[in-house]
Order: structure tokens, then C-alpha cells, then sequence
């Protein structure tokens, strides 16, 4: 447990990095040449509801979900899609993933699912994705839906082969939010439901952030993620809740950031705020912030050392023992 404490490390990618460099050093280091198609052609296994009992506040009025370019929308039965890797490959850790579409719509991917939730099930990583309550239901219906998840699956950890003690969140963009949120706010009374589940932890193991939403004060919030969340006039006092910079604690688990300082959607303090957040605390974290990138370039190659969070994020989690080491 040694190595996990406080190991915080910031890297700036310079912009007069040279390309070829970049290009040259993707070719040997790229994510994807660990066969996400292998991944893909697994596909989702199952398909998991999380409130079979009923949702709860579920709408009078609510229909079925629509998919659109690989857009989901209108989710009021929340569910978790596995993507389990082959028996052999498989690690024992758990990755629960929360798209982003700033808590309007879930960017799911296509019908493979997300390139993310794929690079890791190349890695050995069992992968849920979430879909979660969004603005028709606004907060804490996203946190209850996330703390749900992670019950779920640590308490179901055998059926799904993997380690109880090994279940992480992704989050990307407003679903990094979400994610933060969970690891400030795991034992929260809104998330519980007064189900026999809510005895099992929801803490997760780790988290890792890409490019996301934190806080929910001005002048670095993402408006469109506070109007759907909190509604257009929010009071003071759930606008300073649900930042999450402010909920930092030395409970709050091991944390990675990838971000980028040309984000024109997200700005890049809302990173470095949580960065600051948690090396205060004290928290095991670990962030890079890059010069490239637009938001939401996920695994883009294009964007040269930009491309090259997954292995950083790799890295993170064979050093801290939620991937085997290399060999």
C-alpha cells in the first residue's frame, strides 16, 4: 500500500513539441495497438437493470430511450452494459463508465460502444457502461444511479469474475463529474434508496477523469452541464454541493486526470481546481494537461502526445496493481 501514497505528477505537453516526435512515439505507444477490435468483437454480454424493483421518482410520463448517432437520450431506466473480455485475458478489475453529453445525452459510441470501454476490455478490464439518469430527472438521480452501480457490481463481483476490491469509475466530460462526484460523495445520504444494497460499499477503488466537468461555480463551469443538473437558478448553497473541488476528503480514492489546455468546451482550471483539491488532502493523484486537443478527442491519434493518456492511464493502474505489470 506504500506506493499508494501521495504521487502526484503534472505533465505539460509543449506545444513546440514536434509532431514527427509525437507521431514516432504514438507508433510504438498507441492504446489502440492493444486490439480494441478484440474487444469489439466480443461486443456487450448482458445487459444489467438497476432498479428491478422500480426506479425510484421514476416519471409518470417516461417512454423508452431514443439512440441517435450514438447519442442516447431520455433515460429513465438506468441499466449497465457489460463488456466482459475473453475468460483467459481476464484481470479481476472492474471499470464502471460514464459517458459524457453534459447530463443531456449519453455519448455512448457506436455499436461497438465506447472506444474507451474498448481499450480497456483489450486490457483485461471487465467494463460497464452506465446509462444514467439525466436532465429530466436532474440531481442526485446521475449519483444515485452511479452508487447503485458500484453496489451492484461489488456485490455481484464473483458472477462477473471480478475482484470486489477492484471495482473503478471512468468518467469522461460530464461524466467525469458524475465519477468525482461518487469518489467525494460515495456515502452520501442521497444515495441511498432504504434498499437491502445500500449496506454494500459504494466507494470507488479508483477513479479516472478525462477532460472533466468539476466545478459548478462560475467563471469555469460548464453551463450547459449546471442547467441540466441543478436547473437554470440554482440556489448558492446546491451550486457549492455539487462542486465537486470543494468535497475533496482523505477518503476520496486514487485519482487520474487527462485533460487539455485548448479545451474550448470545458476549461482546463476545472482539472487543475481537483488536482489542487487533492493534493491538499493528500489523495494518491496523478494528472497530465496537454497543449493539443479539442474536447471530447478521446483515443484521436491525430492529436499526437495528446493520444497518449490511455497509457499513461496504463501505467497508473499496472503501478498501482489494478492491471498485472508487464512483462
Amino acid at each position: 500500500m506504500k506506493r499508494l501514497f501521495f504521487s502526484a505528477v503534472i505533465t505539460i505537453a509543449a506545444a513546440s513539441l514536434a509532431f514527427s516526435q509525437a507521431q514516432n512515439k504514438t507508433g510504438s505507444e498507441s492504446p489502440q495497438s492493444a486490439s480494441v477490435t478484440s474487444a469489439a468483437k466480443a461486443g456487450a454480454t448482458k445487459v444489467i437493470e438497476l432498479w428491478p424493483e422500480g426506479v425510484p421518482g421514476l416519471r409518470a410520463d417516461a417512454s423508452d430511450e431514443k439512440v441517435v448517432d450514438g447519442r442516447v437520450v431520455g433515460v429513465h431506466r438506468p441499466t449497465l452494459t457489460v463488456y466482459a473480455p475473453e475468460r483467459s485475458q481476464a484481470n479481476g478489475t472492474a471499470v464502471i463508465y460514464c459517458p459524457g453529453g453534459s447530463y443531456v445525452r449519453l455519448a455512448i459510441g457506436g455499436k461497438d460502444g465506447p472506444p474507451e470501454a474498448l481499450w480497456l476490455g483489450a486490457h483485461g478490464v471487465t467494463v460497464f457502461v452506465l446509462k444514467y439518469r439525466l436532465a429530466e430527472y436532474g440531481q442526485p438521480a446521475p449519483l444515485r444511479d452511479l452508487l447503485r452501480a458500484v453496489r451492484v457490481v461489488r456485490s455481484r463481483a464473483a458472477e462477473f469474475g471480478v475482484r470486489p476490491d477492484r471495482v473503478g469509475v471512468f468518467g469522461v466530460s460530464a461524466g467525469g463529474h458524475l465519477a468525482a462526484w461518487a469518489a467525494t460523495m460515495f456515502d452520501a445520504p442521497e444515495g441511498r434508496t432504504g434498499a437491502q444494497l445500500d449496506s454494500v460499499s459504494a466507494r470507488p477503488d479508483f477513479v479516472a477523469l478525462i477532460y472533466p466537468v468539476v466545478t459548478m461555480e462560475e467563471p469555469f463551469v460548464h453551463k450547459g452541464s449546471r442547467a441540466a443538473l441543478l436547473g437554470s437558478q440554482p440556489s448558492p448553497e446546491l451550486v457549492g454541493r455539487l462542486s465537486i473541488e470543494k468535497h475533496v476528503r482523505k477518503e476520496t480514492p486514487p485519482v487520474f486526470i487527462a485533460a487539455t489546455m485548448a479545451d474550448q468546451s470545458v476549461p482546463v482550471e476545472n482539472s487543475l481546481m481537483l488536482y489542487g483539491a487533492l493534493r491538499r488532502a493528500n489523495v494518491p493523484a496523478e494528472m497530465h494537461i496537454y497543449a493539443q486537443g479539442s474536447h471530447g478527442n478521446s483515443l484521436d491519434s491525430q492529436y499526437g502526445p495528446t493520444a497518449l493518456w490511455p497509457r499513461r492511464c496504463e501505467e497508473w493502474m499496472r503501478f498501482n496493481g489494478w492491471l498485472p505489470k508487464a512483462d
